[in-house]
């Protein structure tokens, strides 16, 4: 993607089944369930590099002896930097005490992070704070060991403020307006609540206090536990959470908006962000590795029994698509295939384009993500020249000599990497800084492939801002002296905020958007600007049931095609000289390509919770008004 823009985070839970010397036997190590939970975190190195966080619990543990670990780090490298302090921990114990090595049930009680139950997260600060107290996982502790609560996610509650007012309701006092505490805070509230329901019980059966705890960690209904906590959510989630004494869960939203996968066998239970994370990292065919269902729990006792408990009833899944566009890895199955669809999909419009010119065209692409669309384009476009010659041959068969005919056959699609992307010098670039000079130069071009009588198409996966396309592509493309240069969003136009985790907030830093406002600007309809102005504050104290995005009503007057040429208008300079043209994927396609992925507010303004209505109305507001803010 040209735009820098931040997906939220990442998760990993493994749940070893099996005493800790079955895998020192089997796979050589002690430390199967750390080793595991580097690699799981690693391979989803994308979709964070903020902060990451690791925790562990130990079961079973005699009183007095240290049950959980956590360490969390926002340095540059935040995994190596926490395996690394995960590493000399060990170290430091194991040369104190080399009696551990042979003896795992000693390790296990003396040793940290060694254990049974693992949680990892990588995250973005999409909020723009990164210190370490932001960064997952959070732990609430209580000397009851089933009440210690251990809580990280990939997720974005819409309505934090109306969550936080419920816990000072119930008494509390958080410590921040933050939906990571109110969530932590508001299962906890539950999970109090049912411990002491079933301590009572307990006591009523003549228990005492110490027999109680087994009986309550046995009997401890997470299910329950999470349909209370979540009843006023209203958000994009997958959220996952151990309990000190060994149960653990992963709770997915009920429209199915953030991705959670999972894989069990005898020995292990895991749950990840992408499917190919825990393929690579347990060696597990495509087809073993289940996807959550939306509004449903896996949750996993100490015991090891693994269940799928639906916690709330699903509302349709609308599972986000741009989790298929860009965010997750390509080395999916499912999602390399999409990905190549998008690319096929795109290519009659980039035909129209460059009027059918192949042969004086040259295909390239934005790296790294786009390449996988850059693949089904031109396949598209090698069947498209088949055909040409399939047809030519025909209607000239009568005549086509050898000579003629080898000439015909020997021409082919032209493509070229052009675009090299600078990766140290856009890590330099900080958001801050006089930038855009150094911007200009995030990508460089190879030169020498371009005729002046060429087309040039270049795919990009996804078009948000337009900056750096506008700063630095486009003018680094026509240095080569195209003829036209033709860019290509594998995505439809991005209209509309996000508010489930994805860092596009604001409205007026949309391309598409700024794309409408200057065509209101030149056809005299700003009225329409007021008009959606007054019905969106008008709404302000409105529940969130009963809103209506009127922000549709905004880019309502305008085709697709009218908003993509004043996009390229905007993204062309006076010093480039080439023709501009930018195309953007329709909805439609991008629903034949990702058909099970359906969430495509950015586009289309249809948000999967009454929320996000309320959002883009507010980022509406504070466009029209002024206010430099988010809009929850």
């Amino acid at each position: 993607m040209s735009d820098a823009i931040k997906h939220e985070c990442g998760i990993a839970l493994l749940r070893l089944k099996k005493p800790l010397d079955f895998y020192k036997q089997k796979y050589g190590s002690a430390f199967y369930g750390i080793q595991k939970m580097y690699l799981l975190m690693e391979k989803q190195h994308n979709r964070g590099q903020d902060g990451a966080g690791f925790a562990s619990i130990k079961m079973d543990v005699k009183p007095g002896q240290r049950y959980i670990s956590r360490v969390r780090s926002n340095q540059q490298q935040p995994i190596q930097d926490i395996f690394k302090q995960i590493n000399e921990r060990i170290s430091e114990e194991l040369t104190a005490h080399p009696e551990y090595n042979e003896d795992t049930a000693l390790m296990k009680s003396q040793v940290p992070y060694v254990g049974e139950v693992y949680l990892g997260h990588v995250r973005y600060g999409t909020f723009g704070k990164n210190s370490i107290e932001s960064v997952h996982p959070f732990l609430r502790q209580n000397n009851w060991m089933h009440r210690n609560l251990i809580v990280a996610g990939n997720f974005n509650m819409t309505n934090v403020k109306e969550l936080f007012e419920s816990l000072v309701e119930l008494g509390q006092h958080p410590k921040e307006l933050a939906d990571t505490v109110t969530v932590m805070e508001k299962i906890g509230h539950f999970l109090d609540d049912e411990v002491g329901e079933l301590y009572q019980d307990c006591k009523n059966e003549g228990l005492s206090k110490e027999e109680a705890s087994p009986v309550i960690s046995e009997r401890l209904d997470v299910a329950r536990i999470l349909r209370r906590a979540s009843k006023q959510w209203d958000g994009g989630y997958a959220m996952a959470g151990l309990f000190g004494h060994g149960d653990s869960f992963v709770f997915r939203d009920p429209a199915g908006i953030r991705p959670a996968y999972y894989y069990e066998d005898d020995e292990i239970a895991v749950v990840a962000s992408e499917r190919p994370v825990i393929q690579t990292t347990f060696n597990v065919p495509f087809e073993e590795v289940k996807e959550l269902e939306p509004g449903h729990a896996i949750i996993i006792k100490k015991d090891g029994e693994v269940s799928i408990r639906e916690i709330i009833p699903s509302v349709g899944k609308k599972a986000c698509s741009f989790e298929r566009i860009y965010f997750s890895r390509g080395s999916d199955a499912e999602i390399y295939k999409e990905r190549k669809e998008l690319g096929k999909l795109v290519l009659p419009q980039v035909l129209k384009a460059i009027d059918n010119d192949t042969d004086n065209s040259v295909f390239s692409y934005i790296p790294n993500t786009a390449e996988t669309s850059f693949f089904g384009m031109v396949e598209a476009a090698q069947d498209f020249l088949n055909d040409r010659k399939n047809n030519h041959i025909l209607e000239n068969r009568e005549t086509l000599t050898e000579e003629t005919l080898k000439e015909l056959l020997s021409v082919k699609i032209r493509t070229e990497k052009v675009a090299i992307k600078d990766a140290k010098l856009r890590t330099f670039i900080t958001e801050d800084s006089s930038r855009d000079d150094l911007v200009a130069h995030v990508y460089d071009v190879t030169y020498g492939v371009i005729k002046p009588e060429d087309n040039l198409v270049i795919i990009d996966d996804s078009i948000v801002r337009g900056t750096t396309l506008k700063m630095s592509i486009i003018k680094m493309m026509d240095r080569l002296n195209p003829k036209r240069i033709v860019v290509v969003s594998s995505a439809p136009q991005i209209r509309y905020p996000d508010c489930y985790g994805i860092d596009m907030a604001k409205l007026e830093g949309l391309v598409a958007f700024q794309a409408a406002l200057a065509l209101h600007k030149e056809r005299g309809t700003e009225d329409i600007v007021d008009e959606v102005y007054k019905k969106s504050k008008a709404q302000e104290n409105t529940p969130d049931i009963d809103v209506v995005n009127y922000v549709r009503e905004f880019y309502a007057p305008f085709t697709d095609e009218e908003i993509s040429d004043k996009i390229a208008e905007l993204l062309k300079t006076e010093d480039v000289k080439a023709d501009v043209k930018v195309i953007f994927q329709s909805v439609d396609n991008l629903h034949k390509a990702c058909p099970d992925n359906l969430g495509d507010w950015y586009f289309t303004g249809d948000y999967p919770t009454p929320g996000g209505n309320r959002v883009v109305n507010r980022a509406f507001i504070n466009f029209y008004e002024g206010n430099d803010a988010r809009a929850y």
